[in-house]
């Protein structure tokens, strides 16, 4: 059951990222639709925030334009203590425009010989909902998700960095999880936890 009260019943997520698509109409659930935003424009936001709130803002109130939808920005990256923090915001093109193999590789490379003790990291995923475009009161949630860069890349599931996250609750690399179990555990499953409680939509039994 969920609430009566949500003021839509479809949103657009504010990404061209399929994986991120699956993950939130997963957790957010049969309530609302969520579509993407390739139906509605065909370029990207410019993220030249410094944070990831800032970039979700920026991506939310880009999708709002484009659709005159509600809409649901997900900011997410990794960030590595031995790094300073990076890849963070620069999640995404960490290796240019490589995609994700090639981002795995650079993150790799800069670990290279770092003992296990020294490679915590953590998941970072900020979720900005915007009713419209001028919305002054956007709901931001976030969620982090600890563990550690592994060595090598496990698994076949997931995107990004999944295969190189060591998940310890889970004792295996978050691309080793079953879609449902990492809709359970990751980041943006805490950040949605939060927006489902915001929003009145009750968790998924």
């Amino acid at each position: 059951m969920t609430s009566n009260t949500l003021p839509f019943e479809q949103l657009v997520l504010a990404s061209g990222n399929p994986g991120k698509l699956r993950e939130l109409q997963a957790m957010l659930g049969e309530q609302v639709k969520v579509r993407p935003q390739s139906e509605f424009v065909a370029e990207e936001a410019v993220e030249n925030g410094l944070s990831f709130v800032e970039n979700a803002i920026i991506k939310a109130r880009h999708a709002c334009l484009a659709s005159g939808l509600p809409a649901l920005a997900d900011d997410s990256g990794l960030a590595v203590d031995a790094l300073g923090g990076a890849p963070g915001i620069y999640s995404a093109r960490y290796a240019g425009s490589g995609g994700d193999a090639a981002n795995n590789r650079k993150l790799l490379d800069a670990l290279d010989g770092l003992p296990t003790e020294q490679r915590n990291a953590r998941f970072i995923s900020v979720l900005v909902l915007m009713l419209h475009a001028e919305d002054p009161t956007p709901i931001i949630c976030e969620g982090i998700w600890h563990g550690r860069i592994l060595t090598e890349p496990r698994g076949e599931q997931g995107f990004g960095y999944d295969p190189l996250f060591w998940v310890p609750e889970a004792n295996c690399a978050s691309a080793e999880l079953s879609p449902a179990e990492k809709n359970r555990l990751s980041h943006r499953a805490k950040a949605m936890a939060q927006l489902r409680v915001r929003l009145g939509i009750e968790p998924s039994r």
